[in-house]
């Protein structure tokens, strides 16, 4: 049985975002709904996005209670692009919910066998199509970026010959335990384009925002978390500053970075790699 879905740093992206009575709030992650249920219950107005259609029962329970204040879109968060509300914040959630992990038919885990899928929208390819549509070069890239995998060529190699079609195949054919979970995590990544969803959304948030509007990111793992640290650093630093290629847009301060305290923790040790991290736009 999947395990109760428990937000992370739920507490620290309140406490950034402050008084968002009659706000506009974009939960770009919605799944179990966490993020959302709490805006709403602030007072905000929430417009939430997920590509995963399991989630659209919980969504739709939540609009019965907040009719007039909900809106759910059923699409990966990068078409924020198509919005033409003001908006007042952005939150995203980033990484996969333990519900999508916890549901071994998913193949996302590998600490149960099922069918090497690992899409988060249930469409598209799957985790063993793109092992079987990849040469080795391109598999050895995807382990190599997203998952920091040692000898990758020889990896991609074995995986690419052997063709898993389980999540169990797949586990057996990693002789070195420690590259398991980051070769199950590139693969996850890879499948359903993370970081270009992330790049893509990122790029429209400061177009989207109001002036005193805020984007709060919550990031599981160092991949995820380059890009935010980059992209926030690239907002708020002036322009001419010798720390970056390009020049800056600086028209956004930091407000606030959060790591899960001890006590949440050991209420959810999923939390462990969460990091959170804010900008304000100025002007």
């Amino acid at each position: 049985m999947a395990e109760k879905h428990i937000p992370v740093l739920l507490g620290a992206v309140v406490d950034a975002l402050g008084d968002i009575r009659g706000k506009t709030i974009v939960d770009c992650t919605f799944g179990a709904g966490g993020y959302s249920r709490r805006f709403l219950q602030s007072g905000a107005n929430v417009i939430a996005f997920d590509r995963d259609p399991n989630v659209i029962a919980d969504a739709n329970r939540l609009k019965q209670e907040y009719p007039n204040r909900f809106m759910f879109v059923p699409k990966t968060f990068s078409h924020i692009s198509e919005l033409t509300q003001d908006i007042d914040a952005i939150v995203m959630d980033l990484g996969i919910s333990s519900m999508q992990i916890d549901v071994p038919s998913r193949g996302f885990s590998f600490r149960a066998d099922a069918e090497l899928d690992m899409r988060m929208s249930q469409s598209g390819i799957s985790a063993a199509d793109l092992i079987g549509q990849c040469s080795v070069e391109e598999l050895a890239q995807i382990l190599r970026d997203y998952g920091d995998v040692k000898k990758a060529n020889v990896l991609a190699r074995v995986i690419k010959d052997a063709g898993p079609k389980t999540t169990a195949e797949l586990r057996d054919l990693i002789h070195n335990p420690k590259d398991i979970a980051p070769v199950f995590q590139a693969l996850r990544i890879a499948v359903n384009d993370e970081m270009g969803e992330l790049e893509r959304t990122l790029a429209v948030v400061p177009q989207l925002l109001q002036v005193g509007g805020k984007c709060i990111c919550v990031t599981f793992h160092s991949l995820e978390d380059r890009i935010v640290k980059n992209t926030f650093r690239n907002w708020t630093t002036p322009p001419g500053d010798p720390r970056l290629p390009t020049v800056a847009a600086a028209n956004f301060d930091l407000i606030k970075t959060a790591v899960p305290t001890k006590d949440e923790l050991d209420n959810n040790p999923r939390a462990r790699s969460a990091h959170m991290r804010g900008v304000i736009k100025s002007h």
